[in-house]
């Protein structure tokens, strides 16, 4: 089964403008564009075929060609992601079997999580679209919490079906919890959405042509369009395995993935 990976990075981003140039330090002290960070997260994957970064910018195009990657220009047009790896998957010549699009905003993104992506959509030959849940620690929970009191959006949960069919993604924490976890839980009933996904073909090239949904709108979730429009998104339980995980959404979300990375030693 061939696989391409695409990083969709824009600079236009309506919450943090020029966000993929933004630098993260390290463990040992040196700086990386947002953009490199996701670029190397998508390189570690095993079982990929082809990596690309898709842009409109010519700012970002420079810098991701300048580290090594190869870049497919896509349209400004693009609302989001999905639409812009449906343009670079067309634009490519498309023939893959799969098309992981692993957003650029999330470095810390373990190669694992788009692994069990890979071979989730090759048990499950039906599924159009697949993406991973992560099972919230007392700790993350809490940020979620304390981010959306703060009016930021800490990350997007999602709940689900017995058998692992999405009912609904949201900026909100869902599902309603009446009690408190202290930090140190283990285990929350809460799922943090992973922004990554793993597409058929013929799924992703349908998607730019589907209406846009009230429910997506007000979101902002693209995943959202597949199931206003009756599709299924099967989610993907991963394991963590001790690493810390977040997205770069706001500029505070800076400080906390350095202090991340250099409490688990990446460099």
């Amino acid at each position: 089964m061939s696989v391409l990976v695409v990083i969709p990075a824009r600079y236009a981003s309506t919450r943090y403008p020029g966000k993929p140039l933004v630098a993260l330090t390290g463990a040992s002290g040196v700086a990386s564009t947002l953009i490199e960070r996701s670029w190397r997260a998508a390189m570690s994957v095993q079982g990929v075929d082809r990596v690309v970064v898709a842009t409109d910018d010519d700012r970002i195009a420079q810098t991701a060609q300048a580290f090594g990657a190869e870049v497919v220009m896509t349209a400004p047009e693009c609302a989001n992601g999905t639409e812009r790896c449906a343009e670079a998957h067309a634009v490519l010549g498309g023939g893959y079997d799969v098309v992981v699009n692993l957003q650029g905003d999330a470095p810390l993104t373990p190669s694992w999580f788009v692994e069990a992506l890979i071979e989730a959509m090759q048990a499950s030959q039906d599924a159009d679209i697949a993406t991973p849940v992560l099972r919230c620690d007392g700790a993350t929970l809490n940020g979620f919490l304390v981010d959306r009191k703060a009016g930021r959006v800490g990350g997007t949960t999602a709940v689900f079906d017995g058998n692992r069919k999405a009912l609904y993604f949201s900026k909100e924490v869902i599902p309603y919890i009446g009690t408190s976890f202290a930090d140190d839980a283990a285990e929350t009933p809460v799922f943090h959405h992973v922004g990554v996904y793993a597409y058929r073909p013929a799924a992703l090239a349908a998607y730019p042509g589907w209406t846009v949904g009230p429910l997506e709108q007000l979101e902002g979730l693209e995943q959202l369009r597949f199931m206003e429009s009756g599709g299924a998104v099967l989610c993907v339980e991963v394991d963590a395995r001790g690493r810390q995980f977040w997205e770069l959404n706001n500029p505070e979300d800076v400080p906390r993935i350095e202090k991340m990375m250099a409490e688990m030693g990446l460099e």
